[in-house]
């Protein structure tokens, strides 16, 4: 019987990532579709650069993952990540997408799910995003779930967000999350964040306070062996930062009425609340968000700093 691991594509590694990564040093990894399918030009490739900035700041390498030409690239050059930022051609790739993409020699943007994938497949342990996918509002009638969560349960890497988009079934996710093995750290919390809000109302197990907390707990997961899951870091928005909960939970609420009174359902009702969010917000939806992210990847940096000072 043949070695078919021998024959495995394995990611394509920058060389600042590739030689971060034999020396030891702390690498986060970063998503490429907020710059690719999330924000507007030139926006999006500002943010970009702002945020592997924000990792240098935090002292370790930053990893933007994506597909070029078939090809999984973590840790991007300047025009590739410029390419990823302008090219209308760039698509959207979960973790299902991955082979059809490489097999056509496609150019695509990696969202929660395939970054973590190809992340943890180039050794890397960190990885911040905004806010993860989950189970969506009438489970029982669609069966819709986010292939963010199986994907998790099943690849060892530590995900740094702001909880899962409020749009979700916050507490049915948390329960899903249970139920796959996934472990939950609250962040200075003991309440998993709302991604828009500091808070969901719903509560978590386990609080940590620091990075180096952080550190200690993915190092016992790595002692104890079993399944390859991931630990998810919920770090909630500022207060100062977060949407107003009044006007969030006012929006979301006739943005959920017109879902039912337009028919819109399935894969349409996310992307419809979303835009409800952002239009009837003034854009503040989207400040939010960005506000998220920026703090999930600095923890993040700090994070990946702790694991790295206490492996050696």
């Amino acid at each position: 019987m043949s070695d078919t691991t021998s024959h495995r594509t394995t990611p394509d590694l920058s060389p600042e990532v590739r030689e971060a990564l034999a020396a030891g040093r702390p690498v986060v990894a970063l998503e490429s579709t907020i710059i690719a399918h999330g924000l507007p030009r030139p926006r999006n490739l500002a943010v970009a650069e702002e945020l592997e900035a924000l990792v240098r700041a935090g002292g370790a390498v930053p990893a933007t993952v994506a597909v070029l030409d078939g090809r999984p690239r973590v840790g991007l050059v300047k025009d590739e990540l410029e390419r990823v930022a302008e090219d209308d051609s760039v698509r959207k790739l979960g973790h299902r997408d991955l082979a059809p993409a490489l097999a056509s020699g496609a150019c695509g943007a990696t969202t929660v799910s395939a970054t973590a994938f190809l992340a943890a497949r180039a050794g890397i342990r960190v990885f911040a995003t905004g806010g993860l996918g989950g189970v969506h509002r009438g489970w029982i009638d669609t069966q819709d779930e986010s292939a963010d969560l199986r994907l998790l349960a099943r690849t060892r890497i530590t995900v740094v967000c702001a909880g899962v988009k409020s749009i979700l079934d916050v507490p049915a996710t948390l329960q899903r999350l249970e139920t796959l093995g996934v472990t939950v750290l609250g962040y200075g919390t003991d309440r998993f964040p709302g991604f828009y809000l500091a808070s969901s109302g719903e509560p978590v197990d386990w609080t940590v306070r620091t990075p180096e907390e952080v550190a200690t707990v993915t190092a016992a997961q790595d002692a104890l062996g079993g399944p390859e899951s991931a630990v998810i870091v919920a770090n909630p928005v500022p207060e100062a930062e977060q949407l107003d909960p009044a006007l969030h939970d006012r929006v979301l609420a006739e943005a959920l009425d017109a879902c039912q009174e337009r028919g819109i359902g399935g894969q349409a009702v996310t992307p419809f609340l979303l835009d409800q969010l952002m239009r009837r917000t003034g854009g503040a939806s989207l400040e939010a968000n960005l506000a998220a992210v920026r703090g999930n990847v600095r923890l993040a940096a700090r994070i990946a700093v702790a694991r790295a000072a206490a492996a050696r």
